[in-house]
């Protein structure tokens, strides 16, 4: 079999994939947390991406695909170590990759790069400006990192990079920013707002991902699933209760309680639960024949549970 190298491998999403694709790929993984008890036809690294000894998983394994996931995708963690990990990390990724002869790279992003914004179009296609630091710019490394993948895309034909850019993702193992707000039981939401939002679940997740190394894509691709629902409903649909809040008490209220270390994301994120960023998936579709394999009510379900 070829081989497979997963970053992030440790990551929910990075055991789930890793368990998807183990049959048809002889699997690596590195991540900086231990994946203690993993599969033993799943070799696993304890490597931090920006150390020296990363280069030395290339070198050794000559893995024939990645699939970059070890991005840092929470807010607890210092601003500078996010930036290194998603920017640098992914800049030596896609070095290496470049360096030991990879064959095909997949990067999973987020349809989050767009950006939340009133003139939005009801759904983003591909060709879209990346807009998400405008309003956000806590989030301005997901769109570097975009564009370093996009950059690395046209600079070596020869390889197939693909980047994905899934929608909401939820699910038990995924510990995203979306699944902690649904999961404060009282949601905020903006008074007099009420977009609408796309979600997948973390295992059509990991099948897109799979699919994308199976037809060997090249380019960029929006990812969604079964469908789309106002914010509210969704709330209400994964069992909590929507509050609305004035904006002008929402803004500097959640952007002291995050200084505090008592709310999980900045004062930008409020534009996501106040204008609308859904994307259109049909070129996936078209090239992979993806079908998402849980409804909206199983995926609201994993929150649930």
């Amino acid at each position: 079999m070829e081989k497979l190298l997963i970053t992030g491998i440790s990551g929910g999403q990075g055991r789930l994939l890793a368990s998807r694709v183990a049959d048809s790929w002889e699997v690596v993984g590195v991540d900086k947390v231990p994946w203690d008890g993993h599969p033993k036809n799943i070799t696993v690294y304890t490597v931090d991406v920006l150390k020296k000894k990363f280069e030395d998983v290339f070198r050794h394994e000559r893995p024939t695909a990645v699939v970059h996931l070890g991005f840092i995708r929470h807010f607890r963690t210092d601003p500078s170590r996010r930036h290194e990990v998603n920017v640098l990390g992914t800049k030596r990724v896609l070095e290496f990759a470049a360096k030991y002869d990879v064959k095909q790279i997949v990067v999973v992003s987020s349809a989050y790069v767009y950006g939340a914004l009133p003139e939005n179009p009801y759904f983003l296609e591909e060709e879209a400006p990346l807009n998400a630091s405008r309003t956000y710019p806590d989030i301005r490394d997901l769109a570097e990192v975009d564009t370093l993948c996009t950059a690395h895309l046209w600079k070596y034909p020869g390889m197939a990079t693909a980047i994905l850019r899934p929608v909401n993702t939820l699910g038990t193992h995924v510990h995203s920013a979306i699944v902690t707000y649904f999961r404060l039981g009282y949601v905020p939401t903006i008074l007099g707002f009420n977009p609408m939002y796309q979600f997948i679940h973390e295992e059509d997740v990991s099948e897109a991902i799979a699919l994308a190394l199976e037809k060997k894509l090249r380019g960029i691709y929006n990812v969604t699933g079964p469908g789309e629902v106002p914010l509210k409903v969704a709330i209400r649909e994964t069992g909590n209760s929507p509050v609305p809040v004035p904006e002008m008490v929402a803004r500097p209220l959640f952007g002291r309680l995050f200084q505090l270390g008592l709310f999980h994301t900045p004062p930008g994120a409020i534009d996501f639960i106040k204008y609308p960023c859904t994307v259109n998936g049909k070129r996936f579709v078209q090239e992979t024949g993806f079908k998402p394999l849980f409804t909206l009510e199983e995926t609201f379900a994993s929150i649930r549970e």
